[in-house]
């Protein structure tokens, strides 16, 4: 694990601000939950309530297009302020001393904008390669803020986190595929896949499920599962316990894809969501898997 230093006290109530807006914005898969190293726990913290808000301007209804973009813009701004030592708000003195304290740099975050500028101006993804593309700015940046904080920077290393990423990023979006146009969030399955399987978009935006649209789903879960395999050494790359964490959210992940497979692809008129007892199972798993 990368040295990192102490937060001084004149910042500890920064960091539990950022602390308190991770927490009120629970995640399917929740990156510096209690399994990741306390020491780091609120430097991940201070990264993603950035872009827990960020992703608040983008998607929260009631917004006019014009004013999310304003919005991300001046988040941007302030961003760039932070680097240059001039925060000027709880998130960003943190992001000041994360930069400080662990050496990260502030491209990861831009990067993460880019997706949520992309939310607001791309309703529709034509092809695989424009939703992977989008993947690579909303989703995998994070992991590889986790790798840096792990001191983790071989290449094959950042193609198995991009993977995963990828992977879980993906996963949402089959999960939510029955709410996200009604939240005004794009729709994610690409065009070329649609048409390929013979699915009218109209289907999915009236929530009407079908063979087709079923065996769409499938098979998007069954390549989003190849993804996640073609990740997985990055497990026994990473030392304890962000091993454990990632074993984790790889397990909670596949768990999820299981549901919708066992629906026959229903994402439409069922969010599969993991109770109690299914996290529970994929904690075992993932002890099971970093300890054998």
């Amino acid at each position: 694990m990368r040295a990192i230093k102490p937060i001084p006290s004149t910042l500890l109530a920064d960091f539990q601000y950022c602390t308190a807006v991770v927490r009120g914005h629970p995640e399917n898969f929740p990156v510096g939950s209690y399994l990741s190293p306390r020491r780091v726990r609120p430097y991940l913290h201070a990264v993603y309530a950035f872009a827990r808000l960020a992703d608040d301007f983008a998607d929260t209804p009631g917004r006019e297009p014009g004013e999310r973009l304003q919005l991300l813009d001046d988040w941007s701004r302030r961003l760039g302020q932070a680097e240059a030592g001039r925060p000027d708000h709880p998130i960003f003195r943190a992001l000041t001393y994360t930069f400080e304290a662990t050496e990260l740099a502030a491209k990861p975050l831009y990067d993460l904008l880019i997706a949520f500028r992309l939310d607001v101006t791309n309703k529709s993804y034509d092809t695989v390669e424009q939703l992977e593309d989008y993947c690579r700015y909303s989703a995998n940046p994070v992991g590889r803020v986790v790798l840096h904080f792990a001191g983790v920077d071989q290449p094959e290393g950042l193609r198995w986190s991009d993977a995963i990423c990828t992977a879980l990023q993906l996963t949402n979006h089959w999960q939510d595929l029955g709410l996200d146009p009604w939240l005004g969030r794009p729709l994610y399955v690409p065009r070329e896949e649609m048409e390929r399987f013979g699915v009218d978009e109209r289907l999915i935006l009236e929530r009407r499920f079908s063979p087709a649209v079923g065996s769409l789903m499938l098979y998007l879960v069954e390549e989003t599962r190849r993804l996640f395999l073609a990740g997985d050494p990055l497990v026994d790359l990473l030392s304890w316990p962000f091993n454990l964490e990632l074993a984790a959210i790889w397990q909670a992940g596949m768990a999820v894809l299981d549901k919708i497979e066992s629906s026959g692809g229903n994402t439409l008129r069922i969010r599969h969501h993991l109770n109690g007892r299914d996290r529970a199972g994929c904690l075992l798993r993932a002890l099971h898997r970093v300890l054998t």
